[in-house]
């Protein structure tokens, strides 16, 4: 029998732990595939035990295809005095994500249309993919564009895109019954230490922490790279999903802000009821949000034809604090002892868990819509359909606040309500509510996804 109790007091030793994880795993440069999410996995295996899953580039997790895999070796642009003047060596930012191989010399213009920055944070160079569309570029900051006037450069990638395989890592510990509580974390971002290593080296010592107690539920930890690994997953277990019955995507717990939990898609499950409970006894400044439709894997688990009940604990949400996605999320940016006060709260969350052993019984959801015109069924409800092939996404990804200004983006978010919420259950006027985006929009939306057979009128 498992006899270590558990410490919930802040641990010098544990919060140098954490933070030495963290530079260990800084320099590497993560993608959604290849080399280095898989010397990530095995760093993480050291503590824990975890379990290596590879899954072929090609095979089908529902309305997706694993992409082919990603590596690089290195990658610069030289002047014509042969500098490196961007080098993928001094940050792993430099390079726009899954870049094709190049080697040749072109023009300022040219190199100018393959150059990715961010004019509202010009001195920051930014975190920018390019997963599903076959592109090449780099990234720098905007202030230094108007140092890009000599004649011809050398622009050099070193990578390869061939078929291989997306890896992700699995952990369980077994309860005295088999009902599970899902904690779940991505590992594909390169170096950027709060989104997402905070949460990757946080969950891996609260893994190994929770497996030398006795628990009652079972845990199953993941380490993920984001959206195509939860949904890779999620198409793999499909058939045991009932045996989760909650859980928690941990993600941005590294910065100086207050706790923040985003509810589940219910707004009222009991591990919702658990961890604001567990916040407000704490007395530490924290605030809640209603769940929304985009973010992290929590929108996969909560997809329609998935619908777990999975919240998510952060502190500065993503978007929200300044350094996101971009260079300056770094190892300055942490704070030790937030990525210990998040451990601690994680485990007085699920030691609450373990005190109470809710049932977790789902409320059930048999009753249509008040507002009852304009009710519409998603076609694609396991997980997110891939927007991008039909063109119904941008290509190149960039981090974006909400926008009520920016046209693209006010489409894509209608898309993921409208998506999320056409359960059969919501109609147009509630989730125009839910979502304050205007009827209009959404009227507009549900059109073109009918157009594009991802929706249909039910009433």
């Amino acid at each position: 029998m498992k006899k270590t109790k558990l410490s919930l007091k802040r641990d010098l030793k544990v919060e140098q732990k954490l933070y030495s994880l963290m530079q260990e795993l800084f320099p590497i440069c993560r993608s959604i595939t290849g080399n280095g999410v898989r010397k990530t996995l095995r760093i993480l295996k050291e503590e824990i035990d975890l379990k290596i899953i590879n899954v072929p580039s090609g095979t089908k997790v529902f309305d997706w295809k694993i992409p082919n895999e990603w590596n690089i070796r290195d990658a610069y642009v030289k002047n014509s005095k042969g500098e490196r003047i961007i080098d993928f060596h001094k940050s792993n930012l430099h390079i726009l994500n899954y870049s094709i191989p190049i080697k040749k010399t072109i023009s300022s213009h040219e190199l100018k249309n393959h150059l990715y920055s961010l004019p509202e944070k010009p001195n920051s160079i930014p975190y920018v993919t390019s997963y599903y569309k076959k592109n090449w570029g780099f990234c720098v900051p905007h202030n230094s564009l108007k140092s890009f006037n000599d004649d011809a450069y050398k622009v050099h990638i070193d990578s390869t895109l061939k078929p291989g395989s997306l890896t992700y890592g699995e952990f369980l510990i077994k309860g005295k019954i088999k009902d599970e509580i899902l904690i779940s974390t991505y590992i594909c971002h390169p170096s950027l230490c709060n989104d997402n290593l905070s949460g990757i080296v946080v969950t891996t010592i609260l893994a190994k922490l929770l497996s030398k107690i006795e628990t009652y539920y079972s845990y199953r930890f993941l380490f993920i790279p984001e959206t195509i690994g939860a949904i890779t997953w999620l198409s793999k277990n499909k058939k045991n999903l009932s045996k989760i019955k909650s859980g928690l995507v941990v993600t941005c717990v590294g910065g100086n802000g207050g706790f923040t939990y985003k509810k589940t898609r219910d707004n009222n499950s009991e591990i919702d009821k658990i961890s604001i409970d567990v916040l407000k006894h704490t007395r530490k400044k924290f605030e809640t949000r209603d769940f929304f439709p985009y973010g992290s894997d929590e929108r996969q688990y909560s997809s329609p034809g998935i619908d777990l009940p999975i919240g998510v604990l952060m502190r500065t949400p993503y978007y929200e604090f300044k350094e996101y996605h971009t260079a300056d999320d770094n190892l300055d940016s942490i704070k030790k002892f937030a990525l210990n006060d998040s451990l601690i709260m994680l485990l007085k969350i699920i030691l609450q868990i373990e005190k109470k052993k809710p049932s977790f019984n789902r409320n059930q959801k048999n009753e249509t819509s008040k507002l009852k015109s304009e009710i519409y069924q998603n076609l694609n409800p396991y997980c997110e359909p891939q927007l991008g092939r039909r063109k119904l996404y941008r290509n190149i990804s960039k981090s974006r606040l909400v926008d009520k200004k920016n046209s693209e983006n006010m489409v894509e978010l209608s898309i993921c309500w409208i998506l999320n919420f056409s359960d059969g259950l919501h109609s147009l006027k509630e989730i125009s509510q839910k979502s304050n985006l205007p009827l209009k929009l959404l009227r507009k939306t549900a059109k073109l996804l009918i157009e594009k057979k991802l929706l249909k009128k039910i009433n």
